[in-house]
């Protein structure tokens, strides 16, 4: 039991590895929503236990009860139907295919980013449409919606937006331009926007436009994710431990003096230290290397020439 549990701390620990930490969430609560099911059905208590899990994590049509459960906006895209397995499956499927793709070039956190507002806007819709729409409000469901689609939809529309002529090599199809993947999957949620899944085809058509946004808007410069990095530095800064403050005295005179000037000159010649490197290669690995500021490359530039 230790040795898996060590295993899942090095896997999830490991730098850069958004995807599989989105994986990891996504089995873990489905797998918790399993056993939930099992020992309240077993129990005698089954309606409790369904009733938990849809008040904690389907996100419901109609406005009135959304106010009463507002968290569902993204606990929905953490969870999924336990009747049907295929739905996690393809799932996490596509986003560690398209995830990757966005880690590779975009940096680790924007992944999160991508998924997260990908799912809130296809909640958006979501609402809107059970709400102002006579179509969907006569066909309003009665659990809500549930699963990671609208989120895997924009990772996958941002990756064929960042790279369009990316390959994939499908099975009995071949090689596939990743474009024609995304395009494929869009035009199927528009038509089953008024078949059995709804609700969740429009969910679907909003992530794969905040997909679509989130990236064009990078590539001129805007960053939307920009709130979702500000939640996660504080998380990050929340569980890592804080280094010990070492106080040293030194004696004020000609030495200290030489010091000090030495330390000023070292400083202004934008000269990097190994650790200040190791924190930008860190920055590039987590967002990168468009996010690096100019003194940032510069450095970087600086230290490869040695």
């Amino acid at each position: 039991m230790n040795s898996f549990v060590d295993d899942f701390k090095n896997a999830w620990n490991r730098p850069n590895n958004a995807v599989m930490q989105l994986i990891f969430i996504n089995v873990i609560v489905f797998l918790a929503m399993a056993v939930v099911t099992v020992i309240t059905n077993l129990s005698g208590f089954g309606e409790f236990g369904n009733t938990f899990l849809v008040e904690l994590f389907y996100i419901p049509g109609s406005f009135s009860e959304f106010i009463t459960r507002p968290w569902t906006i993204i606990t929905y895209a953490f969870a999924h139907n336990l009747s049907d397995i295929f739905h996690i499956l393809f799932n996490m499927l596509f986003l560690y295919w398209f995830g990757r793709l966005i880690t590779e070039y975009l940096g680790s956190d924007r992944v999160i980013s991508i998924y997260v507002n990908g799912a809130i806007f296809g909640a958006v819709l979501y609402l809107l449409a059970y709400n102002f729409v006579p179509f969907y409000i006569e066909r309003t469901p009665i659990l809500g919606m549930i699963g990671a689609s609208a989120a895997v939809n924009a990772i996958m529309v941002g990756a064929a937006t960042l790279l369009p002529n990316y390959t994939f090599h499908l099975l009995f199809l071949g090689p596939v331009r990743i474009k024609y993947i995304a395009a494929f999957f869009v035009v199927v949620s528009f038509i089953g926007s008024v078949g059995d899944n709804a609700g969740g085809n429009v969910a679907h058509l909003g992530g794969a436009f905040m997909g679509w946004l989130y990236v064009s808007q990078l590539q001129k410069g805007t960053d939307l994710g920009r709130w979702v990095y500000a939640i996660i530095s504080f998380f990050r800064g929340l569980f890592k431990p804080k280094p010990k403050i070492k106080v040293t005295y030194k004696k004020s005179g000609s030495k200290s003096s030489g010091n000090k000037q030495t330390s000023s000159a070292s400083t202004s010649s934008g000269k990097a230290s190994q650790e200040e490197i190791d924190r930008i290669l860190d920055k590039i690995s987590e967002k990168g290397y468009s996010s690096l500021s100019k003194e940032e490359k510069q450095k970087l530039f600086d230290a490869s020439k040695k």
